[in-house]
């Protein structure tokens, strides 16, 4: 198969149909049916076909062909150019993002061996079907591609003309500049242990086990970074309860205040795939991403490589399933978690936001970061 028709299909499959599909889902099983649950209500449940309700999902539906449907408008006053790039801006790098997401490994064309450290050798030739593009340095081109969003929000609360819009955008700024920071530091333990930007790479290093028992996922030997980790990346997404950028009780609905019809709904769309393309990036570094504990390329081994008494061995395209399905299903459930945090804590002082982000996670992600420079230095 032509290399640039596997490409394609790699695209739409993760961006179109895994990332797309999953943010448009969001708005109806995170924004409106997880917070019914949480706070004891049905939900959307009126919008019916044939007289079923189908859990709400015709709601999902229906917002989106409001959404097409609504009139565009440009404030006057606004630059017109700007006001129409913004949105751009702040969509497009939230699918780049995804071209470095390693959903699997790369598939073994030709017999594969398990090594007794856990190293899995292809007699064969590697092919990369299961990630867009294979970066060597794969984290640091989805932090440069993140980092873009916010030209966009900044832009967009500049252009509209809207001195809420304006207040918006500054607040968005100050805080994804904030916590940059700290999701930068408290990286930087996880790439002194792994010794790699290729996130890839990183995947395969947490398939070796401790004691024959213990995945070295990256939560396992960087707990700490994984929390701030977390919590910066939830800052970045500006959603509740860190969504000051938006802060409807405030400042209308921030950056966002003058879009209408598709404008409006790209953006939104940005913020629910942000928020995928986080706990993708967490599922990665921290959670094994498409490491199943025992699972090797020919199989579990329960007790270990050295016991093969407990080997039950596994066809490689079972394997291949079982790897994906494990990685779509730590994305799933560390959105869930994120929506869980969204509906039970209440929206940050603005103030607080940056007191957290500066006098907080700062200074413990340095912390982190020094004695994790001195654990690898002395072993």
């Amino acid at each position: 198969m032509p290399e640039v028709l596997i490409t394609i299909i790699k695209i739409v499959a993760i961006v179109f149909v895994f990332v797309m599909g999953l943010a448009s889902l969001m708005t109806l099983l995170g924004d409106r049916k997880q917070s019914a649950k949480i706070q004891n209500r049905v939900g959307p449940m009126q919008a019916q076909f044939f007289g079923q309700s189908l859990f709400g999902l015709p709601h999902f539906l229906a917002d989106g062909i409001k959404m097409i449907l609504k009139e565009n408008t440009i404030p006057d006053g606004a630059n017109k150019f700007l006001h129409t790039l913004a949105p751009s801006l702040v969509f497009v790098p939230a699918l780049l993002g995804w071209a470095a997401v390693p959903f699997m490994d790369h598939y073994c064309a030709g017999e594969i061996e398990v090594l007794a450290n856990y190293q899995e050798v292809c007699h064969g030739e590697w092919k990369n079907y299961f990630q867009i593009m294979d970066f060597n340095a794969g984290l640091l081109y989805a932090f440069a591609i993140a980092g873009i969003s916010v030209y966009g929000a900044a832009i967009a609360g500049w252009a509209s003309n809207n001195k809420f819009s304006l207040l918006g955008g500054l607040r968005s700024s100050a805080q994804m500049i904030s916590y940059e920071v700290s999701m930068g530091l408290s990286l930087a333990g996880i790439l002194m242990i792994y010794g790699t930007l290729d996130l890839n790479q990183m995947v395969i290093q947490q398939g070796q086990m401790l004691g024959g028992w213990l995945p070295l996922w990256g939560i396992v030997v960087q707990p700490v970074a994984f929390f701030l980790f977390f919590l910066a990346g939830m800052a970045e997404t500006k959603r509740a309860p860190f969504d000051l950028p938006e802060g409807e009780s405030e400042i209308v609905a921030g950056y966002i205040t003058e879009y209408s019809s598709m404008k409006f709904g790209a953006m939104q769309l940005a913020e629910y795939a942000a928020t995928v393309f986080i706990a993708a990036l967490i599922a990665v570094m921290f959670l094994g991403g498409w490491q199943v504990p025992f699972l090797y390329a020919d199989g579990f081994y329960f007790g270990g490589i050295a016991d093969p008494s407990l080997h039950i061995p596994v066809p490689y395209w079972l394997v291949i399933i079982l790897r994906i399905l494990a990685m779509c299903l730590k994305v799933i459930v560390l959105v869930w978690l994120q929506f869980m945090m969204r509906w039970t804590l209440p929206r940050f002082r603005y103030d607080q936001v940056m007191v957290l982000g500066w006098k907080i996670l700062l200074p413990l992600s340095l912390a982190n970061l020094l004695i994790t420079a001195l654990i690898v230095a002395i072993f």
